[in-house]
């Protein structure tokens, strides 16, 4: 009786999961049926299984479930949230409806962002290696979903460092499972200090690498910009906000549970990502590449909270960022899918003349993305810097400072073109549209609910 009970609670813990797994299959089952102009039933499915994965988040209860292989947290249930609210803002600016293959697109998504919610929550490196792969095979799929030239040579890339990256991890986690006598992360916290730490230092760095892959951060970071340009941008917007908001709460998840010394080597991956991605970001004229080194560069900060994962601060304050990020960097990305053939700086000369609404929501987007006040970003990045100052790394801080003021120069290359006149501009597609007059200020709703966003978290944190 006490099993079945325990398995009931369990089951009704992972409820937001398991609507999105059942609205995946019961989508590709409808999808199969429908005829080609009534696809968009399963878009609607979608968007209903993420409002009722979110209510259930919301209501639903904590705890470790399965034998403490899972852990429905804080941290997991704001991936759950802020995933869950990234589904339906990339299908509006996808630009699916009447698509041959629109069913395709849907569950590939909802497959993807189930990935990202397991990361999040994964407290076992099987569980995790699972997750890992659910939250890449859909998206290589999704970046050659046009069947075109550059989506076919992304998806490529794409795939082929995935898979290198993904057997190594899967070496770690062998490693690492053979070392500490189990997989589960309680185990592995307990039986690795006595463990031979040669194995242990190359089995955790095995399994970081294939999560920094999924992150996008140094040196897994090489397939970013190649899949951003060459696939849809709505695809993009996937790619770069999604997987990232599950691989970062998984870091966290994996260093502050294993006894080694992280916090350096992670403060150091930051550093480099982030000043990798800006350095890259300044000679960038293509608008979608400028993006994707752009989120490059933000995964840098946000490792910063995971290097100082010792403060109380940590952990909330990357809960923020990432709620901050993921709506920002949509924002910016619906501006894009809204104007699909203006590729570069230039092609968006005459915005603010003609679509001045348009303009006003990238140049919240863009500065939102620097950190301005009162943007959700800012807060993200203050509560981050104060994090890592107050663990000892005033270093990282000081390089960080320095990211945030040079970004500043690659985001106003792409606004000071938006101001200037022109007598013709394209006609923008009115669902992307939609996206970034709604994107643009939750931006800056989550930077003023930033102290209670903080409040909720930090308890759990």
């Amino acid at each position: 009786m006490n099993a079945g009970l325990d398995m009931a609670t369990d089951l009704g813990r992972l409820l937001p999961e398991i609507i999105l797994a059942c609205a995946s299959v019961v989508g590709l089952l409808l999808g199969s049926f429908l005829p080609r102009h009534r696809q968009w039933v399963v878009r609607v499915l979608a968007v209903v299984a993420c409002v009722a994965s979110l209510v259930w988040t919301v209501t639903g209860g904590t705890g470790m479930v399965f034998a403490d292989t899972y852990a429905v947290d804080t941290a997991t249930n704001t991936t759950r949230i802020v995933v869950c609210v990234s589904v339906p803002l990339v299908l509006a600016m996808a630009r699916i409806g009447g698509h041959a293959r629109e069913t395709e697109f849907v569950v590939l998504l909802l497959l993807a962002a189930l990935g990202a919610v397991v990361l999040a929550g994964a407290n076992d490196l099987l569980l995790l290696a699972a997750a890992y792969l659910l939250a890449s095979v859909p998206l290589y799929a999704l970046t050659g979903f046009a069947k075109d030239g550059p989506g076919t040579e992304a998806s490529l890339k794409f795939y082929l460092l995935g898979a290198l990256l993904g057997t190594t991890m899967l070496f770690g986690v062998m490693l690492l499972a053979g070392a500490g006598r189990g997989s589960d992360y309680p185990t592995l916290h307990h039986m690795l200090p006595g463990a031979p730490a040669a194995a242990v230092a190359v089995g955790a760095v095995a399994v970081l690498g294939g999560l920094v892959f999924k992150a996008g951060a140094v040196p897994g970071h090489f397939w970013v910009p190649d899949v951003t340009e060459g696939t849809h941008p709505a695809v993009g917007a996937t790619v770069t906000t999604i997987p990232k908001i599950g691989a970062v709460v998984a870091i966290h998840r994996f260093v502050t549970v294993l006894p080694l010394n992280w916090p350096l080597l992670i403060a150091v991956l930051a550093a480099a990502t982030m000043t990798l991605g800006n350095l890259a970001a300044f000679f960038q004229r293509d608008v979608r590449r400028l993006l994707a080194y752009s989120t490059i560069s933000q995964v840098g900060y946000l490792l910063m909270a995971v290097a100082a994962a010792r403060a109380s601060l940590a952990l909330p304050s990357l809960l923020l960022y990432l709620a901050a990020y993921a709506v920002t960097n949509l924002g910016a990305f619906a501006v894009v899918c809204a104007l699909p053939r203006a590729r570069t700086l230039d092609d968006y000369a005459g915005l603010r003349g003609h679509r001045p609404w348009l303009a006003v929501s990238l140049a919240v987007c863009l500065l939102g993305l620097v950190g301005t006040p009162p943007t959700g970003v800012f807060a993200g990045k203050l509560t981050i810097f104060t994090a890592t100052f107050d663990a000892g790394l005033g270093w990282l801080v000081v390089v960080a400072a320095v990211n945030t003021v040079a970004s500043l120069f690659y985001y106003l290359r792409w606004l000071v073109p938006a101001l200037r006149t022109r007598d013709e501009f394209p006609r923008p597609d009115r669902a992307a549209s939609l996206t970034a007059y709604l994107a643009a200020p939750a931006s800056v709703l989550v930077g003023l609910l930033a102290g209670p966003i903080l409040a909720l978290t930090g308890p759990a944190g």
